[in-house]
């Protein structure tokens, strides 16, 4: 019977560190346009009624007309000034209360109050946009720049599965340790969600990835749980960790980074990512020939 070995590459911090990326943004990271296309077309129909008081002079009596209608289409006003309904933002009044925007879309006086102070009246009655529908796709386009920071995350496992998946490798996402029995003395009862595994018929690989593009002391606790972790799966059988980690947030955290990269058996950036990609390639075709 064959011995399997696994030969990790030989670590080098220093080049390790020199290889850590400036970003983790793939084209589509930038704008999610699906989510703006839902969130236009949720609304459409209220602005295309408000489509109605655009170039209007009398533009109290156009909103006491369309009030008198459908005082509902007015629940949208708020994010012709780029701010959401569920924010609760608020705003104060010249009589020093703090009040809710919405509040204001409870009457046709409160209405042409927002108009009057946002700026919104001449706006309308200028017909600076000739559609609404089309200029909330924008606003909507520059909300979605403040959703960036938690798509980081997101962005980072979405381009380890593409490449994974592209070398197909078979793997899991978003697993936790509860499904397996043997981590259980390691590691407890608790649930440790692991972003992706990679099971082969000789060892399951345990992996944790995330990118860093700022610094902070978030980052030396990082280091220390994977260095804690990874520690703790060694003692089991047939389990490996493996961290995959990039970014220049780092820099600001290197010592520690040090740390748990000479403690870690396999950690990986972006750049080396293919030596175990290639790795596990190999391994599969051993398990295959054994078979």
């Amino acid at each position: 019977m064959w011995q399997k070995k696994y030969h990790l590459m030989e670590k080098d911090f220093n080049r390790f560190m020199s290889q850590l990326k400036e970003t983790n943004a793939t084209l589509d990271f930038y704008t999610d346009f699906n989510k703006i296309r839902r969130n236009v077309q949720n609304i459409e129909i209220s602005l295309n009624m408000l489509n109605f008081l655009l170039g209007k002079d009398d533009l109290y009596s156009a909103v006491k007309a369309l009030w008198n209608r459908d005082p509902k289409v007015f629940n949208v006003l708020d994010i012709l000034i780029a701010t959401r309904r569920e924010g609760k933002k608020k705003f104060i009044d010249v009589d020093g209360e703090i009040k809710l925007i919405k509040t204001l879309f409870s009457s046709v006086d409160g209405i042409m109050k927002f108009f009057n102070e946002t700026g919104l009246a001449v706006f309308f009655k200028n017909k600076d946009v000739h559609d609404l529908v089309d200029y909330v796709f924008g606003v909507e386009a520059g909300l979605d720049t403040h959703a960036r920071k938690n798509r980081s995350g997101d962005a980072t496992e979405s381009l380890l599965h593409r490449i994974l998946q592209t070398n197909g490798i078979p793997h899991g996402t978003e697993v936790y340790s509860t499904e397996y029995d043997e981590l259980r003395d390691v590691l407890g009862t608790d649930k440790k969600r692991f972003d992706f595994v990679i099971k082969t018929q000789s060892k399951t690989f345990l992996i944790e990835v995330n990118f860093y593009n700022e610094g902070g002391s978030k980052l030396n606790e990082v280091a220390r749980a994977y260095r804690e972790l990874s520690a703790a799966i060694k003692n089991v059988d047939g389990f490996e960790f493996v961290w995959i980690t990039d970014g220049k947030g780092w820099n600001s955290a290197k010592s520690k980074l040090e740390e748990a990269y000479n403690e870690i058996p396999r950690v990986y950036n972006f750049t080396t990512l293919p030596e175990f990609i290639a790795e596990i390639k190999n391994i599969y075709k051993r398990d295959t020939n054994i078979l």
